[in-house]
């Protein structure tokens, strides 16, 4: 299926086992690992939200991307693997789920990988945490300070953790529910971010 994906341009370079071996790493993550309702925000070709749901049968997910025709081959891929009964495709964008009263504060676990600066991904999480829950974002090697206490907290959010990796994750925890003014509407975030 991911070869698929990358025939159509919705995964990115590399091969696609590294791929495949980067989403099994957000696997290794408790927070993920014991998640029950879970979110891939920006699915795309199914990198890691598909892998995580074939991986960790116990879990069940949403896979969040804007764009139909990556939504309509995560359908058909979901139905291939047989996946249908634990995991659902949405077409949205993720600024609009958020105020959704159907998701918003719902998921256990938010799971991002190449969505968006750290603005935008705190963003775009943090309406769809319950309290307790957890969001994870793949991180480049060498980052350091992307997630600031101050603008974190305005979401409800702090960072618990940077898991070495590899992959390196991000590992953020939502401490109060996140403020009704977020997300604010489409397209906002990435123009005029948190921070």
């Amino acid at each position: 299926m991911l070869a698929d994906a990358r025939r159509r341009g919705f995964l990115g370079p590399g091969p696609v086992h590294h791929h495949v071996r980067h989403a099994l790493g957000f696997a290794r993550c408790p927070a993920v690992a014991a998640a029950g309702l879970s979110l891939d925000l920006g699915s795309g070709g199914g990198v890691p939200g598909l892998v995580l749901a074939a991986e960790l049968p116990a879990s069940t997910w949403v896979l969040l991307d804007a764009h139909r025709a990556r939504t309509s081959f995560l359908s058909d891929a979901v139905g291939i693997l047989g996946l249908g009964a634990r995991v659902t495709v949405v077409t949205a964008r993720a600024e609009d789920l958020g105020r959704d009263a159907r998701h918003r504060g719902r998921y256990d676990v938010v799971v991002a990988r190449s969505f968006g600066r750290p603005a935008v991904v705190a963003e775009c999480s943090a309406p769809l945490l319950r309290v307790g829950g957890g969001l994870v974002v793949s991180e480049p090697p060498e980052a350091e300070d992307r997630w600031p206490d101050g603008p974190l907290s305005t979401v409800g959010l702090r960072l618990l953790h940077v898991e070495p990796g590899p992959p390196r994750l991000a590992v953020l925890g939502q401490e109060v529910p996140c403020p009704d003014r977020f997300p604010r509407r489409v397209g906002v975030p990435d123009k005029r971010p948190l921070w």
